[in-house]
């Protein structure tokens, strides 16, 4: 069973649970990720989200792709908790990426802004690897800029924020061949940085650990749009050098 401090504060759980469905951020991402797997993969016949918390990018995946038989593995069984309410028809196990107990399992896996709580990344690179059949896809999320780092990260428990073109280099070394690699939150990144920055944002952030993602509705939906806005862009081809996140889609030899 996994413990606090093992990359992740398991009381965040209520948190999150509590706020994604109104979060410009996590709604904006989904949108990103539904795209994506579909360019990708199709309807993939089976998939494996890593790290899929309160299981609010499942219930998203699950009603985009309903052929796809979808699996939800979390390290942390409060977190499961959230997702049987969310998902009740899908596979939840409890599981440490770092050993799958899967071997050419899947068409696609998915870890979507999990990668940065896990000291051994390349480790995890290399079991999701070993998961996936021959011409699978791993589809990955991660927040970028070591710049950017600051008390939110620290609350999030992350490891790290990676640096441009680290995970790219980290899945090659894992033997993925890289086919999609763009930022997202890209319209938003000085705004971002100078919050970041902000020694008000760092008091609110003492004070109460989710302020980043408390704002008004009428916010929240102008920032939605951005995102909105990146994603028409990256269907049209578009790829962004920099952003607060990075979406990367590599692919398992055949």
């Amino acid at each position: 069973m996994a413990s606090d401090g093992e990359g992740f504060n398991a009381d965040h759980f209520h948190d999150l649970f509590a706020r994604e469905a109104s979060s410009f951020w996590f709604q904006g991402r989904n949108d990103i990720l539904s795209w994506v797997i579909q360019r990708f993969l199709g309807s993939p016949e089976r998939f494996l989200e890593i790290g899929c918390g309160t299981g609010f990018v499942l219930s998203r995946l699950k009603h985009d792709f309903p052929l796809t038989r979808f699996t939800g593995s979390e390290l942390f069984d409060r977190g499961l908790t959230f997702a049987r309410r969310r998902v009740p028809d899908v596979e939840l196990l409890q599981i440490d990426a770092r050993a799958l107990p899967y071997s050419a399992e899947f068409n696609g896996i998915g870890a979507f802004d999990v990668l940065e709580h896990i000291a051994e990344d390349e480790r995890v690179l290399s079991e999701i690897h070993r998961a996936l059949r021959p011409g699978g896809h791993a589809v990955l999320s991660v927040p970028q800029h070591p710049a950017l780092w600051s008390l939110a990260d620290d609350i999030a428990c992350h490891q790290r924020r990676y640096r441009r073109g680290e995970l790219e280099e980290k899945l090659r070394r894992a033997g993925f061949k890289v086919v999609l690699s763009s930022s997202f939150v890209t319209i938003l990144l000085p705004m971002m940085f100078a919050v970041r920055r902000s020694g008000r944002n760092r008091r609110a952030l003492e004070k109460d650990p989710a302020a980043e993602h408390r704002m008004p509705a009428l916010v929240s939906n102008a920032l939605r749009a951005t995102m909105t806005a990146e994603l028409a862009l990256m269907r049209l081809g578009v790829r962004f050098p920099a952003g607060g996140s990075r979406l990367v889609v590599a692919r398992k030899p055949l």
